[in-house]
């Protein structure tokens, strides 16, 4: 059901069995796909493409330019994969001459209040919780959850199947699989409980620990725990993406917690 009350440009390109409720704006050159529902004050803005089943809640607003000086106008895009929910004045900025586009993967939920910058790459099935901030060119792998709050530097790596605590900073890269949390954000752990319920074989969660305890818990530098793991730890695709992560970190990963004179327990 297409409302007369909503705005719709002519050119805009929606699928069959789309909802637009009234006072919805949908602009110029923006493609939504089948069976999505777009709810009253959402603004949908030019170069955005919009899967199919996605909810797109009161409020939110796709794909406006970036918040970026260095933007000067050149043609890029905001793009929503399927089956993704975008909640209350969720913002989505298109991308820049970096990467051309600003993508949401399919089977996503991002919170109220969240905001997407410029050239992120967020994969599939990622949940970002209330009031999310991500600055622009962070990169988030698929499974991965962040709590409400937490901001992230621009050009940050989130890996996937990790947690983030809500009020966290993120400043440096989290590799996959892990919990992070504090002030500094550090490793607190295996996401166990999210690979548990995704039925990660218990011989890949033991894959996984021995590369954190050796990268995290056996008091080396990062370069020493790297050559320990190459030698001492079998093959696998685990550990090759997990070590292609932290190899190719331009900013650093996360270091383990580390209780001070600051701390109440």
């Amino acid at each position: 059901m297409i409302s007369p009350l909503a705005s719709i440009h002519p050119s805009a390109q929606l699928g069959t069995n789309v909802t637009v409720e009234p006072f919805a704006v949908i602009q110029d050159n923006v493609t939504i796909g089948d069976n999505t529902h777009i709810m009253s004050g959402a603004v949908i803005m030019p170069f955005s493409r919009i899967g199919a089943h996605c909810r797109i809640f009161p409020g939110a607003v796709i794909g406006a330019i970036p918040q970026d000086l260095k933007f000067i106008g050149e043609e890029t895009t905001a793009e929503i994969g399927d089956h993704t929910t975008i909640r209350e004045c969720v913002t989505i900025n298109r991308g820049t001459k970096d990467k051309l586009k600003t993508v949401v993967g399919s089977h996503c939920l991002l919170m109220a209040y969240t905001h997407v910058a410029h050239d992120c790459i967020i994969g599939n099935h990622v949940i970002l919780a209330n009031g999310v901030q991500l600055a622009g060119h962070v990169d988030i792998g698929e499974y991965a959850i962040i709590g409400g709050l937490a901001g992230a530097h621009q050009f940050t790596r989130i890996g996937a199947h990790t947690y983030v605590a809500g009020h966290t900073v993120i400043r440096k890269d989290v590799p996959p699989y892990v919990k992070a949390a504090r002030e500094p954000m550090s490793y607190l752990g295996l996401n166990i409980v999210g690979l548990q319920r995704r039925a990660f074989p218990q011989e890949k969660i033991d894959t996984i620990s021995q590369i954190y305890h050796t990268l995290f818990v056996g008091n080396h530098s990062v370069s020493t725990a790297i050559e320990r793991i190459k030698d001492k730890i079998p093959d696998s695709e685990t550990k090759k993406e997990i070590l292609q992560f932290i190899l190719s970190s331009k900013t650093g990963i996360i270091k383990r917690y580390s209780k001070n004179s600051v701390d109440e327990d």
